[in-house]
């Protein structure tokens, strides 16, 4: 028995094949990033279509499919033509900065934190498109005439390519929208937002028949991506934990059922057979790969290899700084205006100093996260690690260091398409689980002191950022 994941990503849309023996890529694209504004980043949902339709049709035969999503990325399309009218409003677009913080002014982040169990951010769904429905007229003509769509990416994909317009519990837990008591859209929310929620999409479970894409392959699951990593490192039971580090740095550790923290957000992980939603803490750092790439667009390094290994102390530990908050701060600070910065400069430090800083900036800003997530719920060890960034040893040792707990790095690398394909596989009434395997680090000691320096420096830019 095979599967076929659909890895559809931020930067690029792949087809793995899941059995057995393995994981195998079969098919690869890139897609284009645009930049029509500050703030505002966006994708083109066309592109995006004929992308999955090439990763369909490089696919062999396989007994079902799986789809997994950017998460909390969405648009407006028309629902008889299947015309988008927007571009896709990727989860790094901050558009609705000023939006969100109008509303929180006037204190309706209880009702968010209350029911969606999120704060006012940009990054969630909601925003996004309350905005398409004040800046798009022909948003509200399709309202008008019984037409408009609304939704996040997987509801696009999955009108399009299987004639069903749903998306699962997962994703709808990104979007701000959803009653996570209840596991429906809420009129609150909707109203809040301005969100008509005649136009959102069906809620329906994460595995299952799902919908038949071209070709005549079954859709049997459809999850966001850093959930479905999560199913791919085995995680089960409660306290399970991983962190994945792609664009961002995404930490979820399984709950089980519903639980609520002072920072790390409760979402929905899956739901299971019985349909029951399986619940988590999710907490993120807006730059993590995206803060290794732009030092390198900068010049500070040539190659990956030259940070694989430093010939020098930690930089922390000789005072210089980096808080990678180059998209604001996420968990647990949720602070949009804070800025990327640099401390304890002085004229002898060198470039390769600063590119390291930036490696110790991203771990010390996931060691909040799992912080944050640690004064909520226990969580188990080892953690897993994976993404980009699990392959640079230098920067998984700071970081085990760091967390002071014990890391996985998976012996598989493309654990969102294992995932991914396992839940497909549930959806389709077989079994891909394999025990998850992987090399074991233990934590060092470090001097306490690293943390109250990262923390000043944290403290003045987000001090920078509101006196902006």
């Amino acid at each position: 028995m095979r599967a076929l994941a659909i890895d559809q990503g931020t930067t690029s849309t792949r087809a793995l094949v899941v059995d057995e023996a393995g994981v195998t890529t079969v098919h690869s694209v890139e897609h284009r990033q645009f930049y029509p504004a500050p703030e505002h980043v966006e994708h083109d949902p066309e592109e995006l279509i004929a992308n999955l339709t090439g990763c369909l049709q490089a696919a062999p035969d396989v007994d079902c499919v799986g789809l997994d999503n950017q998460g909390e990325s969405c648009l407006a399309w028309d629902a008889q033509t299947g015309r988008a009218i927007t571009p896709v409003i990727v989860w790094q677009d901050s558009r609705t900065a000023q939006i969100c913080d109008r509303l929180k002014a006037g204190g309706a982040e209880a009702l968010t934190l209350s029911k969606a169990g999120l704060p006012l951010d940009p990054y969630f769904s909601a925003s996004k498109l309350g905005w398409v429905m004040t800046h798009v007229p022909e948003a509200r003509e399709l309202l008008r005439a019984g037409k408009l769509r609304l939704g996040t990416t997987d509801a696009f994909f999955r009108d399009r390519l299987t004639g069903s317009f749903a998306t699962d519990p997962s994703t709808a837990s990104r979007t701000s929208l959803l009653d996570l008591e209840t596991g429906t859209w809420d009129p609150e929310l909707c109203a809040l937002f301005g969100v008509p929620m005649e136009a959102l999409p069906e809620i329906r479970p994460t595995s299952g028949i799902l919908g038949t894409l071209p070709g005549g392959r079954k859709l049997t699951a459809s999850v966001v991506d850093q959930q479905a990593a999560l199913y791919g490192h085995g995680a089960r039971k409660q306290g399970d934990t991983k962190i994945t580090f792609g664009t961002g740095a995404f930490a979820l550790t399984l709950t089980g059922t519903l639980a609520r923290g002072n920072g790390p957000l409760p979402t929905i992980a899956w739901s299971d057979q019985a349909g029951r939603n399986v619940h988590a803490l999710d907490g993120g750092v807006y730059a993590a790969s995206s803060a290794v790439n732009w030092a390198r667009g900068l010049g500070l390094f040539s190659d990956f290899a030259d940070i694989d290994e430093f010939d020098r102390p930690p930089a922390i530990s000789r005072g210089i700084a980096f808080v990678p908050a180059l998209a604001g701060l996420a968990c647990p600070h949720w602070d949009r205006n804070a800025r990327g910065a640099w401390m304890g400069l002085s004229l002898d430090s060198k470039s390769i100093d600063m590119a390291q800083s930036v490696l110790e900036g991203v771990a010390f800003r996931t060691a909040e996260v799992m912080s944050s997530i640690a004064a909520t719920t226990a969580i188990s060890e080892p953690v897993g690690i994976d993404g980009g960034m699990s392959r640079n040893p230098w920067f998984c040792q700071f970081l085990c260091d760091v967390l002071g707990r014990p890391l996985m790095i998976s012996d598989e690398p493309e654990l969102t398409a294992l995932g991914c394909a396992q839940l497909a596989a549930v959806g389709a009434g077989f079994s891909l689980e394999r025990a998850p395997t992987g090399r074991l680090l233990t934590p060092r000691p470090v001097d306490p002191g690293w943390f109250e320096t990262f923390a000043k420096a944290r403290d003045a830019i987000r001090a920078f950022g509101a006196n902006g």
